[in-house]
């Protein structure tokens, strides 16, 4: 069997490169680094030290005109990006882009999952990067499915990608609290979202030294904040966010 799968890469669409470059590199602490090869639009990257993160782009303009807000979006790695996105449709998925090249990156599609949420594959090309230590500042700690089924949505990943159950928790009139794991340490979890959720999204948490200074620097950079500090199992803190252009993110640190 394929090893499993996971997320690698993240894109924030937006509707103000320039504005949201800044807030992440204020709150995250990111570096930021252009991208443009040819035939391709400018891509801003997003480092932490060396190593990319994720990319800023402007929101596509059909993106725009059916109403869509700005988004973090997760790019899934695959070994075959033709086969994979259909795998996505023939399991209920939908193939919002079909498989197409980007130059001296790699193939890419643009998908979304049976509850209809959206996601990339990617197989990139040149050698993979090695993993970083959990935890690290400025990547992803954690991945956060909210949906309106969570035992279907963990069918359709598990089918595709390979996940598996971790711990499962019980948040009392929330539901169930679904952890899942790619062949280790889990490395998120999924839950039927709340009412006050519009729809189902990905929700990706950025590593940070102390939660307080992220709320802080949230704050004084014109972000707001959705859900004050928490402790979770296992004593980190986390927060959940919006930039100033309505994109919904979460903080993660060791420490208040």
């Amino acid at each position: 069997m394929p090893a499993p799968k996971s997320f690698f890469w993240y894109e924030l669409m937006t509707t103000d490169v320039n504005a949201a470059e800044a807030f992440y590199c204020a709150v995250v602490g990111w570096r930021a680094s252009r991208w443009e090869a040819p035939g391709s639009s400018p891509y801003t990257i997003m480092n932490a030290g060396e190593r990319g993160v994720g990319g800023i782009m402007e929101m596509p303009d059909d993106y725009r005109q059916s109403g869509s807000q700005p988004m973090w979006l997760g790019y899934i790695y695959t070994d075959d990006t033709d086969a994979a996105t259909q795998g996505v449709q023939d399991a209920g998925g939908t193939v919002h882009r079909q498989p197409a090249d980007i130059p001296e990156v790699g193939r890419f599609s643009v998908v979304s999952d049976p509850q209809g949420v959206m996601f990339m594959l990617l197989h990139p090309m040149g050698p993979d990067q090695p993993p970083v230590p959990a935890g690290t500042p400025g990547h992803v700690g954690w991945h956060e499915l909210y949906t309106t089924d969570w035992q279907k949505a963990f069918e359709f990943y598990s089918s595709q990608f390979g996940w598996t159950k971790a711990e499962a928790m019980d948040m009392g009139p929330m539901g169930t609290y679904q952890l899942f794991s790619a062949g280790g340490d889990p490395l998120g979890g999924m839950m039927n979202k709340p009412a006050q959720i519009p729809m189902p999204f990905w929700q990706f948490y950025f590593n940070i030294p102390a939660i307080e200074e992220g709320l802080r620097l949230v704050k004084a950079n014109g972000g707001q904040i959705l859900m004050d500090p928490m402790e979770v199992p296992g004593g980190s803190w986390i927060l959940q966010c919006m930039d100033p252009q309505g994109a919904a993110f979460a903080l993660n640190a060791p420490k208040r």
